[in-house]
């Protein structure tokens, strides 16, 4: 059995099947792990949706932002962004089927040797809070109330973590610590605006969010993807796995045993 994790998707179907059929990925035995934003800008959102729900136990997904967006769109909360691909879903005879399979995927997936989310893990929190805090939010996406819960996510506050935090409050930082989430400031206030790689940031205010020097220990490799513009992260102790297929770059995927990684180039290029 192989354990497979790749990034960010974005509806980039075929060049996942290709890595897939390089490797000689077997349902049965295997398992692909995938770092949220399984929609968005790619050419196949749809059949990307479709293909790794029946994957079944075989695939283990956490939400991305751009996959809560499109559970705000299906609530009519928002419209489909310009440059998104995803029209096809909603006049899918699945769409239903598709939409209530993606909002019982979590945000926190775990594995004996790492975890798995979109952004990473807020470095004000240990791997037991970090838990709690997926799992709270998790069941309310789960439930009826689900459409409360999206419709009141989008803000930036608050962004620093408090566990004395609650209701919507609560919900809403550890979604954006899960799925938004690049830089922190000093204090550990999370940064929701600059999405440029650390390199071409020209202040000494934020750094990256694993880089925070007070971050909470986790004895486990963080494994994410939601920042293109890194490039891929390859540190000891977190991996960055998206390598922005989607804008031209290169699908990445890792298999975890030998820690071999995976690329296949971009077969078309979506417009910034």
């Amino acid at each position: 059995m192989a354990t497979y994790i790749v990034g960010d998707l974005q509806g980039c179907l075929d060049e996942l099947q290709h890595l897939l059929e390089t490797v000689q990925f077997t349902p049965s035995q295997d398992q692909l792990w995938v770092a949220g934003d399984l929609v968005a800008r790619g050419p196949k959102s749809l059949e990307t949706l479709r293909y790794i729900k029946q994957l079944g136990d075989s695939a283990k997904v956490v939400l991305g932002n751009h996959d809560l967006h499109l559970l705000a769109v299906s609530l009519g909360i928002h419209r489909i962004k310009d440059k998104d691909k995803t029209a096809a879903i909603f006049s899918a005879p699945d769409k239903y089927e598709l939409l209530t399979w993606l909002r019982h995927q979590p945000l926190l997936a775990e594995h004996d040797e790492f975890v798995m989310s979109h952004a990473g893990i807020s470095p004000q929190w240990d791997l037991a809070t970090a838990r709690a805090c997926a799992r709270e939010v998790e069941e309310i996406l789960q439930s009826d109330q689900w459409p409360w819960l999206i419709e009141n996510m989008y803000a930036n506050l608050p962004d620093h973590w408090d566990e004395n935090l609650q209701g919507i409050e609560r919900y809403r930082y550890t979604i954006n610590a899960f799925t938004r989430m690049r830089f922190c400031f000093a204090d550990g206030r999370l940064d929701m605006h600059c999405k440029l790689p650390p390199k071409d940031v020209d202040t000494d205010e934020f750094v990256p969010w694993f880089d925070y020097p007070n971050r909470q220990k986790l004895n486990k490799t963080v494994l994410f993807g939601h920042w293109a513009a890194l490039e891929g992260y390859f540190g000891e102790t977190e991996i960055g796995l998206d390598t922005g297929c989607v804008w031209g770059g290169k699908l990445t995927m890792l298999r975890w045993e030998d820690k071999h990684y995976f690329t296949q180039p971009a077969f078309t290029h979506t417009p910034l």
